[in-house]
């Protein structure tokens, strides 16, 4: 799905007539957008979801998918928000993320339409592995 989504995005832009677009601006309408997405393919999908404490706090993820036990963390790009400070950002999130219960993989899905992140395969690398029965995936679209 991460793959074409940009794709869908592009399509919501033209409208027949004079009616409004739909516009992904921010991370609130990536989430919304997403998660109508998501519908076509699973029943049970739980938004803002509270994780475990870890470190003396909790946090949220944006969707878990409760029958297939994979939570999914969303991120966009913006003037503030680019590949270094997103790659910090997910690596705690790794952290808090992999002691959740109903948890057995964790799918962080990046939106980088303005092409902010450099190198979008190194980070796509750099932070998916596999261990202890834990797998994370990461995916930053379009990877331009």
């Amino acid at each position: 799905m991460s793959n074409r989504f940009h794709r869908v995005v592009r399509q919501l832009r033209n409208r027949y007539g004079d009616r409004p677009p739909l516009t992904i601006e921010d991370e609130y309408d990536f989430q919304y957008l997403l998660h109508a997405l998501l519908n076509l393919y699973f029943d049970d999908i739980r938004p803002e979801e509270w994780t475990p404490s870890y470190a003396g706090g909790h946090s949220r993820i944006d969707f878990l998918l409760k029958n297939e036990k994979t939570l999914i963390e969303l991120k966009r790009t913006r003037e503030s928000l680019t590949g270094k400070h997103i790659a910090d950002q997910l690596i705690i999130d790794i952290d808090r993320y992999k002691v959740h219960p109903d948890c057995e993989s964790l799918f962080c899905f990046i939106y980088d339409p303005e092409a902010r992140i450099s190198n979008p395969s190194g980070l796509e690398n750099d932070l998916s592995k596999s261990e202890n029965g834990f797998e994370v995936i990461v995916r930053v679209r379009p990877n331009i």
